[in-house]
């Protein structure tokens, strides 16, 4: 969704960071341990398991969060920036809950951006940090306290230089996370796991290091730092939906995405970016040997997942009535959240988009307005509003309670 040179100014706002839901190793996993514990562990009746047999993943509809992992900005950097840009403050003041959390409270959709660091350090300081302590305000809690950053692997942040606090500071962090959520609450839908890629410069923190371009081999790198959390089995693949299929294509197309009695407790990893598409399926041609489904151009043999953040309903239902997979997005930028415009929110829920992608689920509203977005009735997802099978019901899909 980013070009090259990022522009800080594009992503959506909510409140200043709550220092105490920064996530290192040791308490992300105590804190959804207790989290897990508190929560009964359904059993699916057998209605569910029934209808579980007919629906496939493309034929119901969840609510997403965008940049999941987002921890917003410590106290001294929000007032510097709200001094220095306010526009960009404006732009950038919000926050997410642990991803944990989110997944508790219904989310089933999640985002996360990944800068690759292959020798380990690269992002270990906030540039913008330095100009906190020139202006005199006072020291924010340390960023890098448990020197994660200082390793090798990929990073999950925002805007380097500027936006760099998340809820877990690594891309293992982060799945380790979601997986310690899934195995806590097995029968839970399928959590469709979207990977943006961050590349290149940041114009307004000329000192800010570059992301680096990403490569097949850092890609190859990125598929195995998948592997070293999710094991086989527990992730969607290409190739599982391919199946007999000559290409991906041919086999969405015919309807082959699994079931949800296949695809319960499991995870789907999706990619952001279209341009980095031809580098990805570089040697995997239709993504055979790969893990993440590309934001390809529909008709392509990989094409089985496509991003309509902006689409026309018109345009959004045809392509799920090809047998595609679509994200959209309901809100941008705080300025529906600040208004309680529910255009766009409105026109998503109407669509058969698979994922909406909010930075105001149920769990977490606008903190303007009554804005949010959700199902009708609270629900966690409800079958596909566009191509749902005849007799699908919206309570024989639900997994576990949303929490607030």
């Amino acid at each position: 969704m980013e070009s090259a040179v990022i522009s800080i100014a594009r992503r959506a706002p909510r409140k200043m960071m709550n220092t105490k839901t920064l996530c290192t190793a040791t308490i992300c996993t105590m804190t959804l341990a207790f989290a897990a514990a508190a929560l009964a562990q359904s059993t699916l009746t057998p209605q569910q398991k029934k209808q579980d047999k007919l629906v496939h993943i493309n034929q119901i509809q969840v609510i997403g969060s965008h940049n999941s992992y987002h921890a917003g900005f410590a106290p001294s950097e929000h007032k510097l920036l709200e001094k220095v840009n306010p526009k960009t403050l404006r732009s950038l003041d919000y926050s997410h809950a642990p991803l944990g959390d989110q997944l508790s409270g219904g989310v089933r959709q999640i985002e996360i951006d990944v800068f690759a660091d292959t020798k380990g350090g690269r992002f270990s300081h906030i540039n913008f940090d330095d100009r906190v302590a020139a202006a005199g305000l006072p020291a924010d809690p340390p960023f890098n306290a448990d020197h994660v950053m200082d390793k090798p692997g990929f990073k999950v942040m925002h805007v380097q230089g500027l936006d760099q606090r998340s809820t877990c500071q690594t891309f293992v962090l982060c799945l380790t996370a979601v997986r310690t959520w899934s195995k806590q609450h097995p029968n839970h839908l399928p959590i469709f796991i979207l990977v943006e890629i961050k590349e290149g410069t940041v114009r307004e923190i000329p000192d800010a290091p570059v992301a680096v371009p990403f490569t097949a081999e850092l890609f190859d790198l990125l598929d195995a730092e998948i592997r070293s959390v999710f094991k086989p089995g527990e992730f969607i693949t290409p190739d599982e939906v391919r199946g007999k299929y000559d290409t991906l294509n041919a086999a969405v197309k015919a309807g082959a995405w699994p079931t949800l009695d296949k695809a319960r407790g499991r995870v789907v990893f999706l990619m952001d970016q279209r341009h980095v598409e031809s580098i990805y399926t570089e040697n995997h041609p239709s993504l055979r040997g790969r893990i993440l489904f590309t934001n390809a151009e529909p008709g392509l043999p990989d094409a089985a997942f496509t991003e309509q953040n902006d689409g026309t309903r018109a345009t959004i239902d045809d392509l799920v009535k090809q047998g595609y997979l679509v994200r959209t997005r309901t809100d941008e930028g705080t300025e529906q959240a600040r208004t309680n415009d529910t255009t766009h929110r409105d026109l998503a829920l109407s669509s058969g988009a698979q994922m909406l992608s909010t930075d105001y689920p149920p769990s977490e509203p606008s903190q303007w307005t009554s804005y949010f977005v959700g199902l009708p009735g609270g629900l966690v997802a409800r079958c596909n509003p566009l191509n749902k099978p005849a007799g699908c019901v919206d309570s024989l899909l639900q997994d576990y309670p949303p929490t607030k």
